[in-house]
């Protein structure tokens, strides 16, 4: 009515509301977009130790308890090779001692001599956690167990994988059975039997291709992983490596962690390897300090580089991008068609048919996400959460749209006889073929096939997904973008959970991207992966304090 009304009310304040809104929200999410603006720092009284000062005043040769747990595994063993106690004391502390040095010998065993015993376990990585896990079980000395165990090779150097090899073999002696899901090469061939799957991904998979021994397994021309193993594939190594653009990037002065003051220079429009064993500090120098420094600098990202001096060669390029395993969606609803952008192209087309022009649908209709063209009795997700109180919840189809998650009218919209369902049950080699006419989809859906990914549904749900899978879908996504040429791309072990088949295929997608004047940095084990890079930078001599050096 034009009137208007003006009241004085207190405001509490940017940090009291972020603190109170954090404090009160259920929502994952929204504590992640609230962490944003958080930073972790010491406690100002225990300086981190998370102990009172009167546990802390508690010493054993000079050192107390926070100070040994804060030394690595490898320093721990030294430590109590060196402890001096009285005889009165050494009967006390005889069994207690034999214990820690068991325990500690066998994390060092399965080549995690690096780690701190301090370690936050969310900061291990999966392969870190899985052997870990392992250690505790050879400590117990279990007879007739199945141990299953799943690529417990991940992110570890080829030296530390033959001492995880080694104790695998004596858990078997033991007298148990050790199962384990692996692509590496060394894994395989040392092991007594072979279950081969395949012959393909996807829908071309789940039949079994091969069994026997690895002799027996490189015998069968029927697998294709018996012919990576005896040599009759192999990926090639390049005849000619990139010299780059001319131009570098260079990190000064990196210090976090166990970097010694590293000086780092990669050379720009290159294929560039970062090597060393576990725990020498590659992630460190890429992930924590190079990759945060270039995103706060070109993304205005929040996140707190480690510790370096000086970052020269920005003006060389655009934009920084780490294509991690991370998924590439938190909910059902995020599959490979909305990620790539391809859903919005598929909808404008049904949008576009005579029949959605007779009946007035907009592009929204053919969303899953709104109301109008979504099954209502499931919201579009096609499934029903059914909450079990004590129990993990359950998801059943919705009896509605028998998991369609669109409503009657919406399916009645046909493109070359199929709905807008039906063609998200499609796989990505069954799209390019179908959709064959209509370039700017067709292409998109031939970077998902280049990526080796041309077996998964389109609709499929990114839970489902594995993360060598949701890797390759943001590769794909890349691909398909117009390229500057000046983009750098960072990897951390991207050949986890691969085949040597897939390898390959990975390999030619990163060299078509450097090919275009990009960057790649790949932080790896796999030594086709080095053996096909145009430039390496080894870190070490040895993980942890050893570490941390250019060798």
């Amino acid at each position: 009515n034009g009137r208007k009304q003006h009241y004085t009310a207190t405001f509490e304040g940017v940090l009291a509301n972020l603190k109170r809104r954090y404090g009160e929200t259920d929502s994952d999410w929204m504590r992640q977009e609230l962490e944003k603006y958080m930073a972790f720092q010491d406690c100002e009284l225990c300086g981190g130790s998370r102990l009172k000062r009167e546990a802390t005043a508690v010493k054993i040769n000079g050192k107390a308890i926070h100070e040994i747990t804060s030394l690595s595994v490898k320093q721990c063993l030294e430590t109590l090779g060196k402890l001096k106690l009285g005889k009165k004391e050494m009967q006390i502390a005889e069994r207690i001692l034999k214990e820690l040095n068991e325990r500690l010998t066998f994390l060092h065993n399965v080549g995690l001599d690096y780690l701190s015993l301090d370690r936050r376990s969310g900061t291990l990585s999966g392969g870190e956690g899985q052997r870990i896990r392992l250690a505790t079980q050879i400590g117990s000395s279990l007879v007739g167990v199945l141990y299953i165990l799943d690529e417990p090779s991940i992110g570890l150097h080829q030296r530390d994988n033959t001492k995880l090899l080694e104790t695998l073999k004596r858990l078997r002696d033991l007298g148990n059975t050790v199962l384990v899901v692996e692509h590496d090469e060394e894994t395989i061939l040392e092991s007594d039997y072979v279950i081969d799957m395949g012959p393909g991904a996807g829908v071309e998979g789940g039949y079994l291709v091969s069994h026997g021994t690895p002799a027996q397994i490189m015998a069968d021309p029927a697998s294709v992983t018996g012919e990576f193993l005896s040599g009759k594939k192999s990926i090639p190594v390049p005849e000619q490596r990139r010299k780059g653009t001319g131009e570098k990037l260079s990190i000064l002065g990196c210090s976090a962690n166990n970097l010694k003051n590293l000086n780092v220079d990669i050379p720009l429009g290159t294929l560039t390897c970062i090597t060393g064993v576990s725990g020498s500090g590659k992630s460190t120098l890429i992930n924590d300090t190079l990759y945060k420094a270039l995103a706060q600098k070109l993304n205005q990202s929040r996140e707190v580089p480690g510790k370096y001096k000086e970052l020269k060669g920005l003006e060389h390029i655009d934009k920084v991008i780490n294509i991690d395993q991370t998924p590439i969606g938190r909910t059902p609803r995020s599959n490979p068609a909305t990620y790539t952008g391809l859903f919005t192209l598929i909808r404008d087309l049904f949008a576009e048919l005579n029949e959605s022009k007779m009946r007035g649908y907009k592009p929204g209709r053919f969303s899953f996400n709104v109301k109008g063209g979504r099954c209502e009795a499931c919201e579009g997700d096609g499934m029903i959460k059914i909450e079990m109180h004590f129990l993990p919840d359950i998801y059943v189809e919705c009896e509605e749209c028998k998991g369609l998650r669109y409503n009657r009218e919406t399916l009645e919209v046909q493109y070359k006889g199929k709905s807008i369902a039906e063609v998200l049950k499609m796989s990505a080699a069954q799209g390019m073929e179908f959709f064959a006419n209509i370039p700017t989809i067709k292409r998109k859906l031939k970077t998902l096939v280049d990526v080796g990914l041309g077996y998964i549904e389109l609709g499929q749900s990114a839970t489902t997904l594995s993360g060598g899978e949701a890797q390759r879908i943001k590769l794909s996504r890349e691909l398909s973008k117009v390229s500057t040429g000046r983009t750098f791309y960072i990897l951390d072990e991207p050949t986890t959970g691969l085949h040597f088949a897939d390898i390959h295929c990975l390999l030619e997608v990163l060299q078509r991207l450097v090919e275009g004047g990009n960057t790649a940095v790949v932080i790896e084990h796999n030594l086709d992966v080095i053996k096909t890079s145009d430039h390496i930078i080894d870190l070490g001599p040895e993980g942890g304090d050893e570490g941390g050096t250019i060798v």
